[in-house]
């Protein structure tokens, strides 16, 4: 495999491998661990890597526990803080075993934790602003400021937080890619991962499997 640190600097962005996501977790992907392996394999390619964590305190606003007479996946409008919110089941609460990253991640590959979510009124999908769209993680100045120009996302999961995050990174001007076979998806209600796929494609985020990686940088 090529040594993308001879290459433009390109960066791996690990969204999100938690356990509360994976299976077993109180908000499970399916087939969500599979992809360590995948994400293990290819961090050595890259000059940087930054993973991120929902790191939320129990009392957080997106929990359907904190809302009487709500369950999970339920909604509830907050006007200017995101619009509608979709109430997820406890998750990734801040120092809990939930919130760790898979045992079986290789976090000694990692530059930067980035971890978002904690404002109890705000929930945080993409890796660069919060859902209020205004409050930033303040990845896109680390990553700027170090000239990075290609991000490549993998993470849990496919069709929410990697799906805002790979968005997001397109219209702050970064050439995205999205290694498809290093994330998965909820697709709930069903077909909704291929709608997200669509968007992102059409946003002019790059599709690949990890074994094109090679070919892709040899391209650029």
């Amino acid at each position: 495999m090529l040594d993308l640190r001879r290459k433009t600097k390109g960066i791996l962005l690990v969204i999100d491998v938690q356990n509360d996501f994976c299976p077993g977790g109180s908000l499970e992907v399916k087939e969500g661990d599979r992809i360590v392996e995948i994400v293990n394999r290819i961090m050595p390619c890259f000059c940087k890597v930054v993973a991120t964590q929902d790191w939320h305190p129990k009392e957080h606003i997106s929990f359907a526990s904190n809302h009487s007479s709500k369950e999970p996946f339920d909604s509830i409008e907050l006007p200017g803080l995101g619009g509608r919110q979709v109430l997820w089941p406890d998750h990734c609460v801040a120092g809990t075993s939930g919130a760790d990253f898979h045992p079986d991640l290789d976090n000694s590959g990692i530059d930067l934790i980035v971890r978002k979510g904690r404002n109890r009124n705000l929930d945080s999908y993409s890796v660069f602003y919060e859902n209020d769209r205004k409050t930033s993680t303040g990845l896109e100045y680390y990553l700027k400021g170090l000239k990075f120009e290609h991000l490549f996302l993998t993470g849990l999961a496919t069709d929410f937080c990697v799906f805002y995050s790979a968005m997001d990174a397109v219209r702050l001007g970064f050439t995205v890619y999205l290694v498809e076979d290093a994330a998965r998806g909820i697709d709930a209600p069903e077909g909704s991962l291929c709608k997200r796929l669509d968007e992102m494609k059409a946003a002019g985020v790059k599709v690949i499997q990890s074994n094109e990686l090679n070919s892709t940088w040899d391209s650029d």
